[in-house]
């Protein structure tokens, strides 16, 4: 699959992965939401608005106006690729929230996740 591929999935199509990882691990759709919450800066309410509208990944983080600031502090590997090195903006948003989905099923705490 192409990246342009990648921007026009939904995100309501790789949500239940992100829960289905998480709860594997004893972690919560609720944590999982929270995460998406501090990246994008979306209420529940927006969150669940996009979902439910299948909103593509390129236009959900296009709309995010208040993305998280803090997210610069995310560092790391995703599917073999240094964060800090993806120059497409989109493409990281992506990974960065990939990244964060990751530590939280490897059992970091919420805190640590949220670079708090």
């Amino acid at each position: 699959m192409n990246k342009h591929n990648i921007y026009k999935m939904s995100v309501a199509s790789v949500y239940p992965h992100y829960v289905t990882k998480a709860e594997k691990k004893g972690r919560t759709k609720t944590e999982v939401d929270e995460i998406i919450r501090w990246l994008t800066g979306y209420s529940q309410e927006q969150l669940e608005a996009h979902l439910k509208n299948q909103t593509d990944f390129e236009t959900f983080f296009a709309d995010a106006t208040q993305l998280n600031p803090s997210r610069a502090l995310i560092k790391g590997v995703i599917c073999g690729v240094r964060i800090e090195d993806i120059e497409e903006p989109t493409m990281r948003e992506i990974r960065y929230l990939d990244k964060l989905i990751d530590e939280l099923a490897k059992g970091k705490t919420m805190d640590k996740i949220l670079r708090k």
